[in-house]
């Protein structure tokens, strides 16, 4: 694995970003929106249901965002070279699919990172909500394994794109929002009626969201929750290499990836 192609790559990313509005609105704009709209939310149930329900929210939002701005980098920062004709391009250089997911991934972090610091700090002005307080340790974790999560779902994302083309391109963007509410982002999972109660027990982001909502009363590090979704998160980024891997052998197979940008 070259650093000098990973780095190649993520400025090209820097670029596409850049030159973007679009981009920087679903990353920066939206986001912001959104912790703006569920702030005041949370400002609205502190005087009906308590300041623990209102924080639950919160607490929610802040974190869905590594979810969705990490997924999005990878799943979109694909899109972005099928639309400008560009894929063929990297694929026929010495780039391995190893370090265009790297590199997607750490341009993921960032972007992450930067934001969930941005929101925080606009939750703490505004809304008087310190994420801090849930523990600088459990914090980490939880941000460790929602990116993890985000990674594996976005390589989903590309194995069905390179599989099936750009006309199922929404699904960039969208997907993860279909399964949003079975991952009691902002509520407790047995408000689920029983059945998605097991379903929502796959997806490893119930289990670090569950311990977030339990960290805002007690900081102590979540372990038992934290385990679990780490090892659900291993499972389901082996499966999901697996899966990106044999779209990926199927799409040249039946020359779905030369015809990609067509």
């Amino acid at each position: 694995m070259s650093i000098k192609r990973i780095k190649a790559i993520l400025l090209h990313e820097a670029f596409v970003m850049r030159h973007s509005f679009e981009v920087i609105n679903d990353i920066v704009i939206y986001p912001l929106l959104q912790i703006v709209i569920f702030g005041f939310l949370t400002i609205y149930l502190f005087g009906f249901s308590g300041k623990l329900v209102g924080s639950y929210v919160l607490i929610g939002t802040l974190l869905w965002q590594i979810i969705s701005i990490t997924q999005y980098s990878i799943s979109v920062g694909c899109l972005w070279d099928v639309w400008s004709r560009n894929l063929t391009n990297i694929f026929i250089s010495p780039i391995s699919t190893a370090e265009y997911f790297v590199s997607y991934m750490i341009s993921g972090i960032i972007k992450s990172i930067f934001m969930f610091c941005l929101a925080g700090y606009l939750s703490f002005r505004i809304f008087h909500f310190n994420i801090l307080n849930i523990g600088i340790v459990n914090l980490l974790l939880f941000f460790a394994n929602l990116a993890i999560f985000a990674f594996a779902f976005g390589i989903i994302i590309l194995g069905l794109i390179f599989r099936f083309g750009s006309r199922i391109s929404a699904f960039a963007w969208a997907m993860i929002g279909i399964v949003q509410p079975l991952m009691a982002v902002i509520y407790p999972v047995n408000i689920l009626p029983k059945p998605l109660q097991a379903v929502a027990h796959i997806f490893p982001p119930t289990y670090i969201f569950e311990a977030a909502r339990n960290s805002i009363s007690d900081p102590s590090v979540q372990w038992s929750y934290i385990l679990k979704a780490l090892s659900l998160n291993l499972v389901f980024f082996l499966l999901a290499i697996i899966f990106f891997n044999y779209m990926f052998d199927l799409s040249k197979k039946l020359g779905q990836f030369a015809r990609l940008e067509g």
